[in-house]
C-alpha cells in the first residue's frame, strides 16, 4: 500500500536515518540486529534516507533504501534533490530506484553546499522537480514535498512560501513532511493558512528528537533559522555546559551530568510536543530517528504512537 493511500486509512508514523560514512556505521544501521531491524518492532509506515549536500553519499543511501526494501517491513523512502542533478541525470538516478523497488521519494531543492550560490543543475526549485517527475514518470512515483511552517529562510516571506507549497501541490505532489518546528503558536497558524489556501495535501510532522543541545542549536540556526520556544531555551540554559555545548573536551566538570539530565528533559519536551501535534489533527508523525534506537523506541512508547506492551 502506499504511504497516500494510509493517510486516507489513518495517521501514520515514520522515521529519517541517513546513511553512515563509514563501514563500521553500515553495519550499525544495516546489519543484522541493527538500527534499522530494530526500529521495524515499532511498526513505521515508512523509513526515509536523506542524503549529503550536492547529493553525496548516495551509493550508501541506495544501499539503505535497498535493505529497507527487501526486509519488506515498511515502505523505502528516498530524500532527492536538485542539486547538482541534469534533466537526464534525474531521469536516471530515479529509474535506477524504481528498478529496486523504491517509489516513493521525498522532492526537495536541497541545501546548498558551502560556498554554493545556486543549484547547479537543470532544475532550481523543488516544484521543478515535481512537475519533472509527474511529466518523466507519470504515477509511478509517490512525491512528498517539504513544507516550512515557519516559512523558508531563502523565500521572500510566509505567504510566498505558502504559494510555492501549493505549487507543488499542482504539480502533482501527493503529501507534505514539514521542517522542524518548535513554534506550535507558528504550527497552527500555518497549518490554518495552507488550509485557507487550498491546500488539502495530508501533513506529516518532521519532528527533532532533542537528545543533545549542540545538536539542538546546529539544528535550529545552521539551515533552519527555527524559533526557539522560551521552554526549550531554559532547558539549554539549566543545563549549559562550560564553556560552550560544541567544545569537544569542555572544563565543566559536571558537563557528563549535565548532558543526561538534558537528555532526560529533552525527551520529555519531545513527547509533549508530540501531544500537541496529534491534538492539531495531523496526518502522521515523522520522528528524525538520527540512527538510534533506545532514545527514539522509549519517545513513541511514551508518546502513545504505538503499544509496545
Amino acid at each position: 500500500m502506499r504511504v497516500s493511500e494510509i493517510f486516507e486509512k489513518r495517521a501514520t508514523l515514520s522515521f529519517e536515518v541517513f546513511p553512515p560514512k563509514t563501514d563500521a556505521g553500515m553495519e550499525k544501521l544495516c546489519g543484522e540486529g541493527g538500527v534499522l531491524e530494530k526500529l521495524y518492532t515499532l511498526h513505521p509506515d515508512y523509513i526515509s534516507c536523506t542524503y549529503g549536500a550536492g547529493g553525496t553519499n548516495v551509493g550508501k543511501n541506495l544501499e539503505v533504501l535497498e535493505k529497507i526494501q527487501k526486509d519488506g517491513k515498511c515502505t523505502p523512502v528516498t530524500h532527492f534533490t536538485c542539486i547538482g542533478n541534469t534533466k537526464q541525470s534525474i531521469k536516471e538516478q530515479l529509474q535506477n530506484y524504481l528498478d529496486h523497488g523504491i517509489n516513493h521519494m521525498l522532492a526537495l531543492r536541497g541545501d546548498l553546499p558551502f560556498g554554493w550560490t545556486g543549484t547547479g543543475g537543470d532544475l532550481h526549485y523543488a516544484t521543478e522537480l515535481v512537475k519533472f517527475v509527474r511529466q518523466e514518470f507519470g504515477d509511478k512515483f509517490t512525491i512528498a514535498v517539504s513544507g516550512s511552517p515557519e516559512g523558508h529562510i531563502a523565500c521572500r516571506s510566509l505567504e510566498a512560501d505558502i504559494s510555492f507549497l501549493k505549487q507543488k501541490q499542482d504539480n502533482g505532489a501527493d503529501y507534505i513532511m514539514t521542517q522542524l518546528c518548535w513554534d506550535m503558536d507558528q504550527f497552527r497558524y500555518w497549518l490554518d493558512a495552507i488550509r485557507a489556501a487550498g491546500i488539502w495535501l495530508p501533513v506529516d510532522v518532521g519532528i527533532m528528537p532533542i537528545l543533545d543541545q549542540a545538536a539542538t542549536i546546529n539544528m535550529a540556526l545552521s539551515r533552519n533559522a527555527c524559533v526557539m520556544p522560551r521552554a526549550l531555551c531554559e532547558l539549554i540554559s539549566k543545563h549549559w555546559i562550560f564553556p560552550n555545548p560544541f567544545e569537544k573536551e569542555p572544563f565543566d566538570a559536571a558537563a557528563e551530568q549535565k548532558k543526561a539530565d538534558f537528555k532526560e528533559a529533552g525527551i520529555e519536551y519531545t513527547i509533549n510536543q508530540i501531544d500537541e501535534y496529534r491534538a492539531c489533527g495531523i496526518d502522521g508523525i515523522h520522528l528524525y530517528a538520527l540512527n538510534k534506537y533506545d532514545d527514539v523506541a522509549r519517545i513513541v512508547k511514551e508518546s502513545g504512537l504505538v503499544d509496545l506492551i
